[in-house]
């Protein structure tokens, strides 16, 4: 699955164990009704978030996790995390357009034209 919108909040890594790191992205998603989506990338992946600031137009592959727990009391919770796993940054709005088309200045005019010169041209 994917995730698209820009970047509202990198959280610095957090050390969760001796074992276990975590570092939590926000991507605000750009539609009708706005919704801001905590992504956690774990391990190896924290690293992935560095060269990402606030407004950054990206998209996120993630993997939706659930979890169950039994508390001391003997009921059972479940959880959900959106795990990512690769982010990319996407072109700007703009930046997509074709380039300019030259002007005809900058064409030679043609020296050698025939007008009785038949031509393959459909019209």
């Amino acid at each position: 699955m994917e995730v698209t919108g820009k970047v509202k909040v990198v959280n610095p890594e957090q050390q969760v164990s001796a074992s276990f790191k975590k570092r939590e992205l926000v991507v605000t998603t750009e539609e009708q009704y706005p919704q801001h989506i905590l992504i956690e990338f774990t391990q190896d992946k924290c690293d992935l978030l560095s060269s990402y600031k606030q407004g950054d137009a990206v998209k996120v592959s993630i993997n939706l996790r659930g979890r169950e727990w039994v508390n001391p009391q003997g009921e059972t919770r479940y959880f959900n995390s959106i795990q990512g796993w690769r982010i990319e940054r996407l072109a700007a709005e703009g930046s997509t357009q074709a380039p300019p088309m030259p002007t005809a200045e900058t064409f030679a005019p043609a020296t050698n034209v025939n007008e009785d010169e038949p031509d393959d041209l459909p019209f």
